[in-house]
């Protein structure tokens, strides 16, 4: 006789962390009155944005897309991000760091200072501004170790703050998005997965990414074991060895402090084949300022960061 459990279907890995993540945004939408997805148009928010259709459509997102652009983004990225959030014919609500800096809540010590760790400002500017109850983020564990330490439901003070020690058990995937009035959730449906699992799923559903994410001739310098690129925002110094060589994104932040790594791939299925065998994580392989110390990070964490 065959069993109830012998007539199931067998999920694949990519099937289970999808039905996870969708089970996680639907909990956001029944839980939170006014919740917000940030997308950069960087691959795990592309992600994010694929998950979210296959939650809710063919309805409306129940929620924006929210960006905190700092203003040195890398514009090929900032274009696909435009026309992504209109293709899906959803509300984009773009904040900017440079208007945290004209108001005075972002002073920075230098005009050259990277904004990076700036958006924490704005962001928590933007979840007063619109009373977002809960931020949808694409971090993942995998990424350096302070991340790691994430609940999915993240719960932030009423100043954006994150304690790792004041943080909700979610025990058998329960999750609590209750928060009193100035406090937020971070939640994160993709923290269970990998840089490799990010890729495979891009290469499942056919996503399409920025270009700078494929391999393309660039003029960089190398500091401190790391490609700066060359642009009008990271000018070659005065004794720099400019070189051009093949290079691509792993992660696509603020040019300031976003490296690209030596590489010809020039396709998803070419991208899967090294990040099987790299042995550096995505952000001490790409980071300029700090190479994402744990430290650092959970420090910025703690002030508001995503």
């Amino acid at each position: 006789m065959t069993t109830l459990l012998q007539t199931r279907p067998t999920l694949a890995h990519l099937d289970w962390l999808e039905a996870e993540a969708i089970h996680i945004l639907r909990e956001v939408a029944g839980q939170c009155a006014n919740p917000a997805l940030l997308f950069s148009g960087g691959k795990d928010s592309i992600v994010l944005l694929r998950l979210a259709e296959k939650a809710f459509r063919p309805g409306r997102f129940p929620f924006p897309l929210l960006h905190i652009d700092t203003g040195h983004n890398y514009p090929e990225v900032v274009a696909f991000r435009d026309r992504r959030a209109a293709d899906l014919g959803e509300r984009l609500v773009v904040r900017l760091v440079e208007d945290s800096i004209t108001r005075g809540t972002v002073v920075l010590r230098t005009p050259g200072e990277s904004r990076n760790r700036h958006q924490s400002v704005t962001l928590l500017e933007a979840i007063e501004e619109f009373g977002f109850d809960a931020c949808i983020g694409g971090a993942r564990r995998d990424e350096e170790k302070a991340r790691a330490k994430e609940r999915i439901f993240s719960f932030r003070d009423p100043f954006g703050q994150w304690d790792p020690k004041n943080q909700r058990p979610e025990l058998w995937d329960l999750y609590n998005a209750r928060v009193h009035k100035g406090e937020n959730i971070r939640v994160f449906p993709i923290s269970n997965w990998t840089e490799l699992d990010v890729w495979q799923y891009i290469e499942r559903e056919k996503l399409e990414l920025p270009p700078i994410y494929f391999a393309h001739p660039r003029r960089i310098v190398r500091k401190n074991d790391l490609l700066q690129p060359v642009t009008t925002l990271t000018p070659a110094q005065e004794g720099d060895l400019v070189e051009t060589i093949s290079v691509r994104f792993r992660t696509v932040g603020d040019i300031t402090c976003t490296a690209p790594v030596e590489s010809s791939a020039d396709s998803v299925a070419h991208i899967i084949a090294e990040t099987a065998l790299t042995t550096v994580t995505e952000r001490g392989a790409t980071r300029l300022d700090d190479q994402a110390s744990e430290a650092a990070m959970e420090q910025r964490k703690k002030e508001g960061y995503f």
